[in-house]
């Protein structure tokens, strides 16, 4: 009888042990996916992250609606990251200081004035080519010599960069789309398949990639992909 007890005892420890171990091994798959997530991104779990957002082209103090969404995607992941979130327009002047700033929206046609200032002092081998209808140039991104064009509807890229300006101890992290449907693509992309990203960088610390969104007219924000690493070139290394 008392081998019995015994046994049903030691079961017992056993499976209690064995519950605990999964459950530790769980939370500490947990902390590393949030810790990898973080890295990359560039924030810390517990401070707040500015989001910097442009207007509509040619239309200043309205907001595409592609680009809220953004902002809800962007709310979403400093939520899962355990940051609070600001919000500023894209006439914010200063520095982001302790604060990872995520600035939404290209600079074209006044939709993202920070954007373009960032790009100027940042990544001098950035050229956003201006709207112009009756040429094949229009809206293009420009790296390094080499262009990726603007197919409004069918094709278009989003260029992201990340880094930390000399007067700030936090990152800011860009996102430069031709369209907002180009921005919230390479924002919902990134969210989801930022290791398979990370795996293809140099650097976590400084970064400029180029963002592909395909088959717009069918799929419109959901289909992305990375179209290459262009930081040597855009940083001007």
């Amino acid at each position: 009888m008392l081998s019995v007890v015994a046994n049903i005892g030691f079961g017992l420890v056993t499976s209690l042990l064995g519950g605990v171990f999964v459950w530790l091994w769980d939370r500490a798959k947990r902390i590393r996916e949030v810790n990898r997530r973080a890295a990359f991104f560039g924030v810390r779990p517990g401070q707040t992250c500015l989001i910097v957002l442009g207007n509509k082209y040619n239309a200043p103090g309205t907001v595409h609606y592609r680009d809220v969404r953004a902002v809800v995607e962007l709310s979403l992941l400093a939520g899962e990251l355990g940051c609070k979130v600001a919000v500023e327009s894209g006439d914010f002047r200063g520095g982001n200081g302790d604060r990872t700033e995520f600035c939404v929206g290209g600079p074209t046609g006044g939709a993202n004035i920070r954007t373009g200032g960032h790009l100027a002092a940042h990544l001098p081998g950035v050229t956003i080519h201006p709207f112009d209808g009756t040429r094949p140039n229009s809206v293009a991104i420009e790296v390094g010599g080499e262009k990726y064009l603007f197919d409004r509807g069918n094709q278009e890229y989003a260029l992201v960069a990340k880094f930390t300006p000399a007067e700030s101890t936090s990152p800011v992290f860009l996102v430069s789309g031709q369209t907002s449907v180009a921005n919230l693509a390479a924002i919902h992309f990134l969210r989801r398949q930022y290791p398979h990203v990370a795996g293809r960088l140099s650097s976590l610390e400084r970064f400029c990639v180029l963002i592909r969104v395909s088959g717009i007219g069918t799929y419109e924000f959901h289909r992305a992909a990375l179209e290459r690493e262009v930081s040597a070139a855009a940083f001007g290394q």
